[in-house]
Parts: C-alpha cells; structure tokens; sequence
C-alpha cells in the first residue's frame, strides 16, 4: 500500500464487464443498427438543445452510475441521434451502413492500436501500406509513391499545401516564414473550404489563395488559371500550388484535371487533387473517365468514408514522390518512438511521416470491406449511385410545382427535421436561391425513396 492506495492485484475485473459488454451489443444491434436502418423508423427524433440536455442528464458527478443507468444512457443517445445510416438520410457525404467497416471499427477501438510503429501496430501497419498501394495503382501511379490515413480529408489538403511547400522552400521548415517570398496558391471558387483553412493555418494568409473562376457547371476554367499565374509572378509573388477538385462539394463537379496538369508543368507548380468525394469513380471503369489526368498529381486526397462508405473516419493522403518527402517534411525524430537500432526494418516505423503521433488504423475499415466485396462489387455500388442520381433528376423534370425559391427551403428542411421522415440539406450558391442538395450513395436506397423525397418535399411545402 502506497499513500493509502493498495496496489496488489488489478482493479479492474474485465470478466464482470463482459455481461455489460453483452449487454451493450444487444442495444447496438437492436437500436443503432436495425432500428436506425429500417426505412419505417424516423431519421431523428428531432429535441431543441434545451429540450435534449433535459432529456440526457449531461452532468458529470463524484460518484458513479448503476449499470441499469448506464445502459438507459446509450439508449437515450441512439434514441436521439441523426440515423446517418437510414435510407433516406441524404444529408451529407456519407451515409449507408456497411457492416465488414462496421466491425473494422469495433475490432480496432477493442485492441486500442497506435499507427506510429510496426513494434506496436504490426497488423495495421501492413494493412495501410496494401491498402495505400492498391488506391494509388487506382489513381495510375505504377510507380507507386507514398502517403498515410489521416483525420479526415481537411487534413489530407493542409498536408498537400505543407509538402508542396517544402518542396518549393525547404528553408522553412527551420527558418519559418521570414525564409519565404510570398508564396500564393490557386484553387477553383468551388474548392472545399479547407484549402483557405490551410492557408491560414501555415501562414501562408488567406489572400494569398487565388481563387479561379468555374465554368457553369462548377468546373474551374483553364485559361483563367493560368492569366491569374501570370498576374501573381508579375506581382512578384512565387506561386508554389495549385488545387484541382475532383467532386466538388456543392456541385459534383470534376475539374479538367488534365488540361490544369499541362498548366502545372509549364510553370513548376505542384497539382494537388482534391478527389475525397470524387476518388470513388475510380474504381469504376464507367465513370473513371471524370478524373482524367489525376495520375499527373503530385498528390492525391481521397475519402473511402464517401462514397465507398467505409465508417467515419477514413481518409488517405497519398503522393507520386518516392525520395521520402513526406517524412522529410514532418519528421522530428523522437528518440523515444524511432531509434534506428531495432531488431526489424524501420521503414516500416510511418509515424514520422505525419503530423500526429497517435493516430488510429483507420485503413482497416476499408480494407475489411474490400476483401468482403472486392473491387467489382465496389464498383458496382458506385455505378448504382449515380443512376440513382440520374434517376432523380429525370423525375425532377416530369414533375410540376418544383422551383426554386428561396425562403421555402430552409421551411421544408425545419418541416422534415422535426418530422423526421428525412434528412436532405440545402444551400444557396451564388446568385441562385436555395436548394436541396441530394446525395445519394447508400445501396439500401431504392427508386422508391427517390419517388418519396419528392412527394416528401411536395407534401412539406405545398403550402407555402
């Protein structure tokens, strides 16, 4: 005993806690999986902030709960939670259940893996490199390149524009900035938010991200790229990056990947693709064809958690370069992680590569999933995605009394939350007025539950 506290034996019995545990699988089966997929239970049981802390009992205490009490509290957070798994929630880029990612997931928060070393992870860390080196033969690498999963595919472009800086000056990584000119980077007005998130992360300011005129239907447009180069290096600025999308968030739109590689190799600058919605059409020879070019990149993000529908989150960062960029960039050499006198090949130690340190396998749910289905079964959920998709909007052109305008989306949307019989989100873009923004990815969904988001929409709205 040391300062009153005994120290012989655990004081933890995991054997009493496999009941629980039991117990707890049972409610997730029933609630977070049946339930929650099941097109006749409500997409939300809809609860204003107040009304939710009232009904959860947030409040942390000393002493602790019953099991009884316990149970009833899981219960209560499936209860009200958004269903992202049920048939018609079409609310973000995610949705679907997929069970192999499912037990992916519980299989890893069993075992509490860390992907910085193989000494500790061995498992997982030959799983990310297979999984690593199938997605860039995807992308058309036969050389293959590098990369690492990451938190998400924000992450995965603040890495683009860290590593396409270092490549153009390495100085700074110990100098700082006061070693740079003023760097600028050019990405389409349809970009994801997260490319001016990187800028001004990494000091490289906001006004320093050129911002590229798109095409009607969200595509950036070449020419106009290439006059805003031009116009940065007459400033006397040192364009170092340029961002192309591939699926952009609002539209869906590809940009001309090949035409802005040309642009890229004229000029010496990096192309980064931003391909985390879009990644998916890769496994489909149909529809391939959209990121044309994307074997040019320099880098490449993309989210198997999108369309592919592994489980939140998973997210690769990967890149053509083979010389050890991406550990040259972010390494820091931690005696206490990396010593380079282990008894096995320490290539295989990645956590240097990233800016984290503890970081979770997340390629296992996409690999679990990928040796489930193979890659003609992915293929085929893709393929079904966008005919669903072209479905929808053929029926959107059959049918009367559907227009824009733009104080009755935002009524709908509150309609339907609070109803909960769907889930579909809605935005403005430019001078147009709001719309429903449908994203359709899940196989559970049917041509019936398009036919119902638009009687929904209709039902919701009829009176306004």
């Amino acid at each position: 005993i040391i300062d009153n506290i005994p120290l012989n034996g655990p004081t933890v019995n995991v054997l009493a806690s496999e009941n629980f545990i039991h117990q707890s699988m049972s409610i997730i089966v029933e609630n977070a999986i049946k339930k929650a997929t099941d097109v006749r239970e409500k997409v939300c049981e809809w609860r204003s902030p107040e009304q939710l802390k009232e009904l959860l009992d947030l409040e942390l205490r000393d002493g602790g709960e019953s099991e009884s009490e316990i149970l009833q509290r899981f219960k209560d957070a499936i209860r009200y939670s958004v269903k992202t798994t049920h048939p018609r929630f079409f609310n973000q880029l995610y949705a679907g259940m997929e069970p192999y990612s499912m037990v992916a997931s519980f299989i890893i928060e069993a075992l509490k893996p860390s992907l910085y070393t193989y000494e500790v992870a061995p498992v997982f860390t030959l799983v990310e490199e297979a999984v690593l080196k199938k997605m860039m033969e995807l992308i058309g690498w036969k050389d293959g390149g590098d990369g690492i999963f990451n938190a998400g595919g924000s992450m995965s472009n603040i890495y683009a524009v860290n590593l396409a800086r270092y490549r153009c000056c390495p100085d700074i990584k110990e100098n700082g900035l006061s070693a740079a000119p003023r760097l600028v980077m050019f990405t389409s007005q349809e970009c994801h938010y997260s490319i001016s998130k990187a800028a001004a992360l990494l000091g490289i300011g906001t006004k320093n991200v050129y911002a590229i005129p798109s095409d009607e239907r969200g595509k950036m447009i070449p020419s106009a790229l290439e006059e805003q180069i031009l116009s940065a290096k007459s400033e006397g600025a040192v364009p170092f990056m340029v961002n192309a999308t591939a699926g952009t968030t609002v539209l869906g739109a590809f940009d001309p990947i090949d035409v802005i590689a040309d642009i890229c190799e004229k000029h010496n600058l990096w192309l980064h693709v931003d391909a985390c919605w879009g990644g998916a059409a890769l496994v489909s020879s149909k529809h391939k064809h959209l990121l044309k070019g994307i074997h040019r990149a320099d880098s490449v993000a993309w989210n198997p958690h999108k369309m592919l529908m592994a489980c939140l989150q998973c997210s690769a960062f990967m890149v053509r370069d083979k010389t050890s960029l991406l550990q040259r960039c972010h390494s820091a050499r931690a005696s206490y992680l990396f010593q380079q006198d282990k008894f096995y090949d320490v290539s295989y130690d990645t956590g240097d590569k990233s800016v984290q340190c503890s970081r979770k396998p997340d390629a296992f749910k996409i690999w679990l999933m990928w040796k489930a289905l193979g890659s003609k079964e992915l293929e085929q959920r893709v393929d079904r995605a966008l005919a669903m998709a072209r479905y929808l909007a053929e029926e959107i052109k059959k049918r009367e009394g559907f227009r824009l305008l733009m104080e009755v989306a935002p009524v709908i949307k509150e309609r339907m939350m609070k109803k909960g019989s769907m889930m579909v989100g809605y935005q403005p873009h430019g001078e147009k007025a709001n719309f429903f923004r449908m994203i359709i990815i899940s196989p559970q969904v049917s041509r019936q539950d398009m036919d119902f988001v638009l009687d929904e929409i209709n039902n919701l709205g009829k009176d306004l």
